[in-house]
C-alpha cells in the first residue's frame, strides 16, 4: 500500500489566488499496474495554473520501458507519488515553447530585431538567448531592476523595467528606434497594444500568454491598433506547447546541446517542501524571483 500526499483546488479562485484555495490531502494509491513514481521536483507554470510537470524517480515498475530507478518527466499534478494514467510525457515546456515558436511562428529571425516581454522568466529568457545565438538584436522588458541586470548578463542588447519607465511608448522607441521585426508576447495589455504600434512593416507577433491579465476579475479589453496592423501588414499568431509535439525530441536535443556548450543559461527559483506548493505558486504569479519556479518535494 502506497500513501500519497496531494494538493487539490478546494475552491476556484477569482482574481489572485490565496493559500486557502488549496487543501492538502492524503490518499491511498490502488494496486500497481505498470509503474509507480516518487516525485522529486515539481515545476510550476503560469499557464498550467494549479497543475505542474514533475521530475520523478520510478520506484516500482512492471513496465520494462521504465525500469525501477530511472528518472522520467510527467504531467501528474501536485502530488508526492503517482501511478500515471497514461504514457509518461517527456516534455520540458520552458524549453519546447521557445524553440518551437521560433522555428514555426516567427521564423527567419537571423539579423532581425526581436522584442521579448516577460523576458526574465523561464520562457522569455530562453527566447532571447536563442535569438542572440541566431544573430539577432534582442530587446527585453521585465518587472524589476534585478531582472533587467539579469537580461544584460544573458546578452540582451537592450532591456528596461516596464514598471518604472515614465512612458512605455518612449521606452520601446528608445530601445529600438527603427522598430521591431518580431515580438514574443507573453504579458497581455497594455504592453501588447504598445508593442504592435512599434512593429516594422511585415512584422510578426507570436502570442504565448497574457501573464499580466490571468488573475483579473474583469477581463481587460485589448484595443488593437487596427490602422497599424493593416497598413504595416502585421502577422499575429497564437500557439500552444503541444503544437509541435512531433518535433519535441529534435528541439530538446538542440537546446540541451546549447546548454552543455554554455550558450544557453537558466536560473531556478527553488522552494523546498511539498507543503509549500501553494506559497511557491503564488510567489511565481507575483513575478518574484528569476527563472523557472521549482519545488523540491
Amino acid at each position: 500500500m502506497v500513501k500519497a500526499k496531494t494538493w487539490i483546488l478546494k475552491k476556484h479562485f477569482e482574481g489572485f489566488p490565496k493559500e486557502s484555495n488549496f487543501e492538502l490531502r492524503e490518499e491511498v494509491l490502488p494496486e500497481l499496474q505498470d509503474g509507480g513514481m516518487d516525485n522529486i521536483y515539481i515545476c510550476i507554470f503560469v499557464y498550467l495554473r494549479y497543475r505542474g510537470t514533475e521530475l520523478a524517480k520510478v520506484v516500482k515498475s512492471k513496465d520494462p520501458a521504465f525500469p525501477e530507478g530511472c528518472y522520467v518527466v510527467a504531467n501528474c499534478g501536485w502530488r508526492t507519488h503517482t501511478y500515471p494514467n497514461g504514457p509518461v510525457i517527456f516534455q520540458c515546456p520552458w524549453l519546447l515553447v521557445p524553440w518551437g515558436c521560433l522555428g514555426n511562428v516567427i521564423t527567419n529571425t537571423a539579423r532581425e530585431t526581436i522584442l521579448v516581454s516577460a523576458a526574465a522568466g523561464a520562457v522569455g529568457a530562453m527566447v532571447g538567448q536563442i535569438c542572440k545565438i541566431k544573430g539577432c538584436k534582442v530587446v527585453g522588458s521585465a518587472g524589476g531592476d534585478d531582472k533587467v541586470a539579469y537580461l544584460k548578463e544573458l546578452g540582451f542588447d537592450q532591456a528596461f523595467n516596464y514598471k518604472t519607465v515614465s512612458s512605455l511608448e518612449e521606452a520601446l522607441k528608445n530601445a529600438s528606434p527603427e522598430g521591431y521585426d518580431c515580438y514574443f508576447e507573453n504579458v497581455g495589455v497594455p504592453f501588447f497594444t504598445e508593442a504592435l504600434k512599434n512593429m516594422k512593416p511585415g512584422g510578426r507577433t507570436a502570442v504565448c500568454g497574457a501573464r499580466a491579465n490571468y488573475n483579473d476579475t474583469t477581463p481587460q479589453m485589448c484595443t488593437y491598433p487596427h490602422h497599424e496592423i493593416i497598413t504595416r501588414q502585421l502577422k499575429i499568431e497564437g500557439f500552444m506547447v503541444r503544437s509541435w509535439q512531433h518535433k519535441d525530441a529534435e528541439y530538446i536535443k538542440r537546446m540541451l546541446k546549447w546548454m552543455e556548450e554554455g550558450k544557453l543559461k537558466a536560473k531556478e527559483v527553488d522552494t523546498v517542501g511539498f507543503e509549500n506548493m501553494p506559497a511557491a505558486f503564488i510567489k511565481m504569479l507575483k513575478g518574484d524571483g528569476l527563472g523557472k519556479a521549482i519545488v523540491k518535494v
